[in-house]
């Protein structure tokens, strides 16, 4: 692999270096002294929690079986906060405790004293001594929010003691974020850890000044991180749901407590509802791109219960890099946009001018997703491009991921280049939905820029599209020889393919609508492809596959008709 220089990669290896080397720093013995202070005297208001919860799950745990992030441990008897050799999601979900809301929905005194019991563990195991994983900053921010959002179930029945040890650990949290937040790794969990510092000044008592301030950070942060149109800054659509689900409680928690929400928290959460539908097929699943795994559309429809904003979603989201074609039942999401900078893209996906198809509420062609508890390496076959519905040449990923042992160690994955340009334009028109757009990622090593063309017309019925190759920027030359295009359509594992009694392929599942799908001058293959975004983990599917020599054939035309709706 060529990393002998590489401006992004080793740029975003130093500012990493330092950005480590500064947060040790800060929670260092050095600093140790800023944790400490005077106990609150009390918490004046518990924050609303809109996370989907579940009663059974708290009989689950005071079993002894703790079912978090994709795994189940049975700790035997034994505190969880004692069990070695978990999974390291596992950890993180155990350490975060937001899994206490399911405590408070089972509404038991078993749950509640259960509740109360886990978290004195933790404070006497982990809470006098600041390590990892326990008090790595991201799950810090979360917990401290759930203990905050939880509080009146752990306190319930609790004396002054144990009170008063909960608010101790609840300040000594909050000054800790307050001294390592601004070193934390870019994105997500750096806006969370602002939340969670102010969710913590409104529901402790707190000056006037302290809110102001805190508030004024976490406004810096949301204007820098959610774009114009809504999108997070990672592209990743779960990431709007994610924050919106601890924005929204906040924007609450303000008003209840009688004070006005900076006007950057009200303007990011106007933007993100919008840009949460955008996303959004019709049976409330998330398209897949950037990260994005499984969603519940109950969980997405409990956020989007508080969008008041009405109306159809955008169609171009120019500042995310998205495009979407919507019309008479059937919904077309693309990517048209660039990687979103090293520091934010450890989960984002090498998919770009890849799409989603979904027609009624089904979904046809799709992009694998991402299994976010599953193996390893499921997880970097999934940020390839082969993993999306777009074009590979020579089976190659527009973008790299997969760094050397040590570099990895140090940096994690990020998506680094090689493309630098992606130009996508709007050509709408009455009874049309159409967008163009290209991407030079594979310019420098292949000579090969690939642009493609999406237009839905016909109330919906007609979906076509263009797949175009060349070698110069102005889309006259033709690659040279010795180069292979794969253009892949990967299906929905639910969706069955066929030869009708004419030869067309036929997309088919259960009470769904009917699709046919035709290829100018390449007849398409079914293989075998994988579906890693299913709720129930990883599924077997097929995609269909058209692979061309671009000397011989630089434009490929293609078309999905609708012929029966379903019913």
């Amino acid at each position: 692999m060529a990393l002998n220089y590489d401006p992004q990669l080793w740029g975003f290896v130093a500012s990493e270096a330092w950005r480590r080397a500064r947060r040790r720093l800060r929670s260092g013995p050095l600093y140790r002294w800023r944790f400490s202070g005077k106990t609150p005297e009390r918490i004046l208001i518990a924050p609303p929690d809109l996370r989907l919860a579940d009663g059974a799950t708290a009989r689950e745990f005071y079993r002894g079986r703790f079912p978090l992030a994709g795994s189940v441990v049975e700790t035997g008897g034994t505190s969880p906060f004692r069990v070695e050799r978990a999974p390291a999601a596992w950890q993180e979900a155990l350490h975060g405790f937001r899994w206490l809301r399911h405590m408070r929905a089972a509404e038991t005194t078993l749950a509640a004293g259960n509740a109360r019991a886990l978290v004195s563990e933790w404070i006497s195991i982990h809470g006098r001594r600041i390590a990892a994983p326990a008090w790595a900053p991201h799950i810090t921010a979360r917990r401290l929010i759930a203990w905050l959002q939880h509080s009146p179930i752990v306190l319930t029945g609790a004396d002054m003691a144990a009170y008063r040890t909960f608010l101790k650990s609840l300040a000594v949290q909050m000054r800790y974020l307050r001294a390592v937040a601004a070193e934390m790794p870019d994105g997500e969990e750096r806006v969370r850890a602002r939340i969670a510092i102010v969710f913590a000044t409104l529901s402790l008592p707190s000056s006037p000044a302290r809110l102001h301030a805190v508030s004024k950070a976490l406004a810096l942060e949301l204007d820098r991180q959610i774009l114009p149109d809504g999108i997070h800054i990672s592209r990743n659509p779960g990431a709007g749901l994610e924050l919106l689900a601890d924005l929204l409680p906040l924007r609450q928690t303000y008003f209840n407590q009688g004070e006005a929400p900076p006007d950057a928290l009200i303007g990011a959460i106007e933007r993100m509802l919008p840009a949460l539908r955008f996303f959004r097929h019709q049976d409330g699943v998330l398209a897949r791109f950037n990260g994005m795994g499984a969603t519940s559309h109950d969980r997405v429809a409990a956020i989007l219960h508080h969008d008041d904003t009405g109306g159809a979603p955008i169609l171009h989201a120019s500042h995310g890099g998205y495009d979407r074609l919507a019309m008479g039942g059937t919904t077309i999401i693309a990517d048209t946009g660039a990687p979103p900078p090293p520091d934010v893209s450890h989960e984002a996906q090498a998919g770009c001018l890849s799409f989603e198809m979904s027609s009624g509420r089904h979904h046809f062609i799709v992009n694998c997703g991402i299994d976010s508890y599953g193996a390893e390496d499921f997880r970097l076959l999934s940020r390839s491009t082969a993993a999306h519905s777009t074009a590979t040449v020579n089976d190659t990923s527009s973008a790299r991921f997969t760094l050397p042992g040590r570099l990895r160690a140090m940096v994690g994955s990020p998506l680094i280049g090689p493309i630098r340009k992606v130009r996508a334009k709007r050509f709408d028109s009455p009874g049309i939905h159409g967008v163009s757009a290209s991407h030079d990622g594979y310019l420098s090593r292949f000579g090969v820029i690939h642009e493609r063309e999406l237009m839905l017309a016909g109330n919906g019925d007609i979906f076509e599209g263009t797949d175009r190759f060349y070698s110069d920027r102005n889309g006259m030359a033709r690659p040279g020889p010795g180069l292979t295009v794969q253009i892949r359509f990967h299906l929905h594992p639910d969706i069955g393919v066929f030869r009708n009694e004419r030869g067309q392929l036929v997309l088919k599942g259960n009470d769904t609508d009917i699709w046919t799908v035709e290829v100018e001058g390449v007849a398409p293959v079914v293989e075998e492809s994988m579906f890693f975004a299913a709720i129930s983990g990883p599924r077997r599917s097929r995609q269909l596959l058209v692979e061309i020599d671009p000397s011989v054939l630089p434009e490929v035309a293609w078309r999905f008709t609708r012929i029966e709706k379903a019913g």
